[in-house]
């Protein structure tokens, strides 16, 4: 390992955490470095290699953010392996927790609100509240393995759910509980940046790209029954959309 660091090439041109992110991308690519391997600690590159702890630390953000290393809380950075990352196929709905105990990996959540507040204006305007109206407020972190996944916001009716701190693990099974399925919904997809505060509660580099995701939930009668935002580490998670050829139009 000591040795792979002392051969890595920094010639060439432009900004030296760049020609170091080469660097170790050309070692990953060549095997040198395999998936699963962990990085010496950041002071122990930067002597090794002979550069600043900015500069390393600059690297490896990068390399974080892309999906190539990925860090562990308490443990370090790491090569992410093919099973680091997580496929979501968008054609069926599914909860998070459901999903992640069908790869086999442990889901739970870290509740940071439970509660009934008054509706934004957003928030009833998707899901045709009364003005004052109130939303069941639910916002938690989504971890997979102890492993912090997704950041994720919900706002639900208050006559359907107006006991929000007696939600557990499973939103869809705490209102099939009540009699209130989700029959279909709509999601809108976009890239974005991970605020501090986000980033932080992801265990990701500050302004960390991420997958935005909003969904809005019908139940069979066409009633907006759920409103959720949420932000998914892109180093780790994909989205991934099957089409089909037609020839129409």
């Amino acid at each position: 390992m000591q040795a792979l660091f002392d051969n890595i090439d920094l010639a060439g041109d432009g900004p030296l955490y760049r020609r170091l992110k080469s660097g170790i991308q050309a070692a990953i690519a060549r095997g040198a470095l395999a998936g699963g391997t962990a990085l010496p600690p950041e002071r122990d590159l930067a002597e090794r290699i002979g550069v600043s702890r900015v500069t390393v630390r600059r690297a490896i953000a990068e390399l974080t953010s892309e999906g190539i290393l990925t860090r562990r809380h308490g443990a370090g950075t790491f090569v992410a392996a093919p099973a680091d990352r997580i496929e979501q196929k968008l054609k069926r709905l599914t909860s998070f927790t459901e999903d992640m105990k069908a790869r086999g990996l442990a889901p739970h959540s870290r509740w940071l609100e439970r509660g009934l507040q008054q509706a934004s204006a957003e928030e009833a305007a998707v899901l045709a509240i009364a003005p004052g109206g109130h939303v069941a407020r639910l916002s938690r972190i989504r971890f997979a393995n102890n492993r912090p996944m997704a950041l994720e916001h919900t706002a639900l009716p208050g006559d359907i759910m107006d006991a929000p701190a007696s939600i557990g693990p499973s939103l869809y099974a705490a209102l099939a509980e009540r009699g209130v399925r989700l029959q279909r919904a709509t999601e809108r997809i976009t890239a974005t940046i991970l605020t501090d505060e986000q980033a932080e509660l992801l265990e990701v580099p500050t302004c960390a790209p991420a997958l935005a995701i909003v969904r809005t939930g019908f139940d069979a009668a066409g009633r907006a029954i759920e409103f959720t935002r949420s932000f998914y580490r892109s180093d780790i998670y994909d989205l991934v959309a099957e089409l089909t050829y037609s020839e129409e139009g």
